[in-house]
């Protein structure tokens, strides 16, 4: 016990050590907490795919940027604080629980558990950022001063967060979607607050190869996903010949996003980051946002693998189509955007696996589902194929 309360005297022990290559590495409580994201995930993919609409899509995405949020807010604040020490620990785990509430209201979010959503998510960013405040406050006055601006952006979304959930309906969505607006503006205004100023990121302290480990592994996570949908649902199913090449297919197509994103991309981007003059904004653009469409990306083909698993044959419809084409999409176009922000080299074979997916739209309209399943996992591997010897030619 007289551990614990010298632990929490000591909040300079708080704090991650910057020796090169010694403290980069992820510790073992950040896997942990990684863990309930896992469910997360599981049911982001699930509300998806059971209300793919127009208006079900817009929900979905608004959970993704929200989950991820969340997410990425941790990091960043791990990057600096050491989940190795106890308080940190508690701080996590604490957290943890918080998603787990945020996760079981997920696929009801707009409905009955609209308040447990709110709620969970509001005391996770404010309460953390709350955490991180005192655990700098005296020993990184600037970071301590960066963080409370957090909070109070954090704050005044929270308010929009808790009255969405309360005046529900129609309306709901509009003033969540202002709430999210707030917290993915922040950044970009340096957290300006009157009376506190803004944070300037060239001056940010960053983990560059922590950054990129911790993407890495939520990413790992999304691939999962997919393996789980397509284990889910083969087990449900008697194994003929189609379902086996839909399963070489859906598999194929996991390994390939892997593959192009983990080939060139991740390491390139921790490099960049430890080189670069002003490694917050660096950071900031490619682990902050540009791993969102990587993730919606990789969510999306694992319902198309869900919607075709399921239903193989007979016309494709609006939604089956949308998933299978618009995932690996918004997935290349996510590749794109961390790559070329690590490196001035255009990604030609990116662009071309864009161009040949939209080129493959009009076959919805006379092949079926199995077979436009088949197209995207090929195209992928094209796209892999390509940057593989483009690049390799080059070194």
């Amino acid at each position: 016990m007289s551990t614990l309360f010298q632990s929490l005297r000591d909040r300079a022990g708080w704090m991650r050590e910057r020796r090169e290559g010694e403290d980069d590495k992820v510790a073992f409580p950040e896997l942990f907490f990684d863990l309930v994201f896992v469910f997360s995930l599981i049911q982001l993919s699930h509300t998806l795919a059971g209300h793919y609409s127009l208006m079900g899509a817009l929900e979905a995405l608004l959970m993704i940027l929200a989950v991820w949020w969340v997410w990425i807010f941790t990091t960043w604040v791990t990057n600096w604080l050491d989940p190795d020490r106890m308080p940190v620990r508690a701080m996590l785990f604490a957290l943890m629980f918080g998603a787990l509430l945020l996760s079981t209201a997920i696929n009801d979010a707009f409905g009955d558990k609209a308040l447990l959503f709110a709620i969970s998510y509001v005391a996770m960013q404010v309460g953390r950022s709350l955490f991180t405040v005192y655990a700098m406050h005296g020993h990184s006055p600037d970071n301590a001063r960066d963080f409370l601006r957090i909070t109070c952006w954090l704050v005044l979304s929270g308010v929009f967060w808790i009255a969405g959930a309360l005046i529900g309906g129609e309306a709901q969505l509009f003033i969540w979607i202002a709430a999210l607006t707030i917290e993915y503006v922040s950044p970009a205004v340096g957290f300006r607050v009157p009376g506190l100023g803004r944070s300037e990121f060239d001056d940010w302290d960053v983990l560059g190869a922590h950054m990129a480990e911790r993407c890495a592994l939520f990413v790992l996570i999304c691939l999962g996903e997919t393996i789980l949908v397509t284990g889910r649902t083969l087990a449900e199913m008697e194994v003929t010949p189609l379902v086996f090449v839909l399963a070489v297919s859906s598999f194929g197509s996991t390994v390939t996003m892997w593959w192009i994103y983990f080939r060139f991309g991740q390491e390139r981007a921790a490099a960049q980051i430890e080189s670069d003059e002003s490694p917050g904004e660096v950071a900031r653009t490619i682990f902050t946002y540009a791993h969102i469409p990587v993730v919606t990306g990789i969510i999306l083909c694992a319902v198309a693998d869900e919607f075709v698993l399921a239903h193989p044959h007979g016309a494709i419809d609006l939604k089956t189509a949308s998933a299978i084409i618009g995932g690996p999409i918004v997935f290349l176009a996510g590749n794109v955007w961390i790559k070329s922000s690590v490196a001035p080299r255009l990604s030609v074979s990116h662009f071309a696996g864009i161009g040949l997916f939209v080129l493959a739209a009009p076959l919805a309209f006379v092949v079926e589902p199995h077979v436009l399943l088949i197209i995207s996992f090929v195209i992928l591997v094209i796209v892999a194929v390509w940057e593989y010897l483009t690049l390799k030619s080059v070194r």
